[in-house]
């Protein structure tokens, strides 16, 4: 691009809101150089203006011309771009080598251009990136998950972008900046502009691993409004955003509603149904707008290539049962935990032949999960609370049925919650 446009955009860039979908249309239209001379002339177009008088609420074409030539007037783009350089920031314009290609679904808001400020390339940093957003005045649950989110997901070479706010903004790129990873932090005012103040060392960190990025010039402080616009580049510049914690009015939603706009993943993390703080992500997942992730790993795998970045699948812990066959499951269910039972009525119980539920009877107390008794089998008193009410529905795959017991019985361990015997009292002899 040439220095031309470089500075016709850095000055619509002074003359129009952030967002300015007018200005966007005008831009597309003509051109930004056009655009500049034509705003200096307070004459549009007329194939503009009979473009815009068709839309369903035509905007007041004079009004927005006259403050966009006052506020062109007292511009200086050529000031802008020496302040940046002397910053050590850059502005990137649509058709540069660093300009994200994603950016151009936003249609008539896509940025006029973007400064940026920090030594990783935003075009390579955003092709494998996840958007971490949430609630400013977030609890030690969500800043956990967050910065857990942020540490997971640098490790796994994926970008972590996000507003650099309090809360959840800076606990995730916190986590990011303990992998190598970079993180991306969109801000609502100038790259020059620290807010908020607290995270001045954080953002000093993201320049040396990351980038600080904005849609407005140097020196401009952010306003209420510019932190919801600024929000349509945290869901756009993303694979996908997942809402950590957010309550029912928060700027979080507002992302979610554009990652959703944009066809993006979007993802929410649950959270106590006593916390406020989590009603947001609660009614994302209740409306099914988000998908449930509880983990780095989960939201790789819901926003990364299909067959590569599949997440593991969770399992329950294993116990010596499960290695058990059908037939030995049914005989230990049908032994009694206390006094004893004969086989021909452990037999009837488990439906099984009385020569069947001889042979498993013999295993399982070859492998210690029976004992005999005067009254016949019962539990082993070590392992009955363990395995009395075991779930069929085991973890692990469990052999086929086979008609006698196997005589390679998994044993069994003791559970670990089992309270310790206690002790007899001893008798005092008395002398």
């Amino acid at each position: 691009m040439s220095s031309t446009e470089q500075e016709a955009r850095a000055a619509l860039m002074r003359a129009a809101d952030v967002g300015d979908t007018l200005m966007g249309r005008l831009v597309a239209h003509c051109g930004a150089a056009n655009a500049v001379e034509a705003i200096r002339a307070r004459t549009l177009p007329p194939e503009f203006e009979a473009q815009e008088a068709e839309q369903e609420r035509p905007p007041d074409l004079a009004a927005r011309l006259n403050a966009w030539h006052a506020r062109l007037d007292a511009s200086n783009a050529a000031a802008d771009l020496e302040t940046g350089d002397r910053l050590g920031a850059r502005l990137i314009i649509p058709g540069g080598p660093e300009w994200p290609t994603q950016l151009d679904q936003l249609g008539a808001s896509r940025p006029l251009g973007l400064w940026l400020h920090g030594s990783a390339d935003l075009r390579f940093s955003c092709l494998r990136s996840v958007s971490v957003v949430g609630a400013r005045a977030a609890t030690a649950y969500g800043l956990h998950i967050a910065a857990q989110f942020g540490v997971g997901l640098s490790e796994a070479d994926w970008t972590v972008v996000s507003g650099g706010a309090y809360g959840i903004d800076g606990a995730a790129h916190r986590g990011a900046l303990v992998g190598q990873s970079p993180t991306v932090i969109v801000l609502a005012c100038g790259v020059d502009v620290c807010y908020p103040s607290g995270h001045h060392n954080l953002f000093t960190a993201v320049r040396e691993q990351g980038v600080l990025v904005s849609e407005c010039p140097p020196g401009v402080h952010p306003t209420r409004a510019r932190f919801l616009i600024r929000n349509r580049l945290i869901a756009a510049l993303s694979r996908g955003t997942v809402v950590v914690e957010a309550a029912l009015r928060s700027g979080a939603l507002n992302t979610a509603g554009h990652a959703l706009s944009l066809n993006r993943h979007l993802a929410a993390v649950p959270g106590p149904t006593t916390s406020g703080l989590s009603a947001g992500c609660h009614k994302l997942l209740r409306e099914r707008k988000a998908v449930c992730v509880t983990s780095p790993e989960e939201m790789i795998d819901l926003v990364g290539t299909m067959g590569d970045d599949l997440a593991s699948h969770s399992r329950g812990t294993a116990v010596p049962r499960d290695r058990l066959n059908e037939t030995a499951k049914k005989v230990l269910d049908a032994v009694p935990a206390r006094g004893g039972a004969g086989p021909a009525s452990i037999a009837v119980a488990a439906g099984v032949s009385l020569d069947v539920a001889l042979s498993a009877l013999g295993g399982l107390g070859a492998a210690g999960y029976v004992e005999r008794t005067d009254k016949g089998w019962r539990l082993r008193r070590t392992t009955s609370a363990a395995y009395r009410k075991a779930p069929e529905s085991a973890a692990l795959d469990t052999p086929p049925a086979r008609e006698d017991a196997p005589d390679d019985l998994p044993f069994p361990e003791d559970h670990p919650d089992d309270p310790p015997p206690t002790p007899r009292p001893t008798a005092r002899v008395l002398t």
